[in-house]
């Protein structure tokens, strides 16, 4: 049993301590993993040394794409670990954290389980306060549409310590199996605003259900720190490549498009649900900008559709690519390349990215066409294919496309 855990810090003073907290009070601190993004400033404490399993990204501030961006990042550092864990880089850790997620994840009876929450705030300035199950409720909507949501304390969870079933997400507590990672990957595209009910909505129509843990597993540093934060940063003065504000205004146009509009594409809705059934499940409509009395409370709503269910087999798929239709940047240490497997109805059946070390020793292998070997699970046979590189950055280059020769072997 091991676990990945992704963390993206931006020049942030309490990541070690954060990491330390979270070896110290597991119980089973062999199994963690740690990925992560790290963006810094000159002089600013290195993490490297802190921990023996520790995959680490290293990058000026000046090169970071924002948080999404970063999350993103850390998902290419996932190496087949049992679950994947999701923290921010400021957090204290409850006792036996660790076995206390992976037993709500059993409790929760669901077979592809997303454990979540906001974290009980703490300042390191002072002591902790006492320890508090904690749920998410909708607050509001901004002018623009999106969602605002907020932790809810919830002391009578205490009672039975069973997990609830959530209608939100919360990035700063995301526990997941480690399938997570390749079916509900990181847009880096987004910013900050929108990263969540995203998120949340394509995890559930990818076939996840939502939980709230019914213990107390962590804290979240509130108020923020006064170190620089990446809109702090990232403006017209520092002369860097994209400001803030520009990144803001593309990701809630391309969230507020997701919302009102939503498809199944990269980074889009899954086949397992439908848009309209997390509406039903959330009790939220984002066109009329409304949500239901227990949206707003934090209510636990009730049992969502199965996902939709069908005799799935396991395809094989050999997709060979002209090495010269790829840009160069595609070919010189890029983050992931996208790989899915369409329908007939160009509907994605499957996804299943090209990670760096794959990618590096199908290039070493020469010549001019690239080999990629698949083997998914769907239930009909994918009729095409979708390779969609990036480069170093993360960020996005032209995408080739072709026929799916698929044969059945299971």
């Amino acid at each position: 049993m091991t676990i990945f855990v992704s963390i993206a810090a931006y020049r942030d003073p309490d990541l070690i301590p954060t990491i330390r907290d979270c070896v110290a009070k597991a119980r089973w601190p062999d199994a963690l993993r740690f990925g992560l993004c790290w963006q810094h400033g000159p002089g600013e404490a290195n993490p490297s040394g802190l921990h023996g399993r520790l995959r680490l990204i290293d990058m000026p501030w000046q090169e970071s794409g924002g948080a999404c961006w970063a999350r993103a990042r850390c998902m290419t550092l996932y190496d087949g670990e049992d679950w994947f864990l999701q923290l921010d880089s400021h957090h204290r850790f409850a006792q036996d954290w660790d076995a206390t997620l992976i037993a709500q994840a059993e409790r929760s009876g669901a077979a592809r389980p997303v454990l979540t929450t906001y974290g009980r705030p703490f300042d390191p300035a002072a002591p902790l306060p006492g320890p508090m199950a904690t749920g998410i409720a909708l607050h509001s909507f901004r002018r623009d549409g999106l969602p605002v949501a907020q932790c809810v304390e919830q002391p009578d969870w205490a009672v039975s310590r069973a997990p609830v079933r959530a209608r939100l997400l919360s990035a700063h507590l995301l526990f997941a199996p480690g399938r997570f990672v390749a079916d509900v990957p990181y847009d880096p595209e987004l910013y900050f605003q929108g990263e969540e009910i995203t998120l949340a909505i394509r995890a559930f129509t990818h076939g996840y259900d939502l939980f709230h843990p019914g213990a107390h597993v962590l804290w979240h540093q509130e108020p923020r720190r006064k170190t620089p934060l990446h809109w702090d940063d990232h403006v017209a003065a520092q002369n860097v490549a994209v400001t803030a504000q520009a990144r803001d205004a593309a990701s809630i146009g391309k969230v507020r498009r997701f919302l009102l509009d939503p498809e199944t594409r990269p980074f889009g809705c899954g086949t397992a649900r439908r848009f309209i059934d997390y509406e039903a499940y959330a009790g939220i409509r984002f066109r009329q900008r409304y949500a239901s009395p227990g949206a707003r409370r934090g209510d636990p709503p009730a049992a969502p559709p199965a996902p939709v269910s069908g005799e799935v087999r396991t395809w094989a798929v050999q997709i060979r690519l002209n090495r010269a239709a790829l840009d160069d940047p595609a070919l010189d240490r890029p983050c992931f390349w996208y790989v899915g497997l369409h329908d007939a109805e160009n509907v994605e059946l499957a996804r299943a990215d090209a990670r760096p070390a794959e990618i590096s020793a199908a290039l070493a292998r020469g010549g001019g066409e690239i080999v990629l070997e698949r083997r998914v699970q769907a239930p009909r046979p994918p009729q095409s294919w979708t390779v969609w590189p990036t480069d170093r950055q993360g960020r996005w280059l032209a995408k080739l496309s072709g026929r799916a020769d698929a044969r059945c072997v299971a």
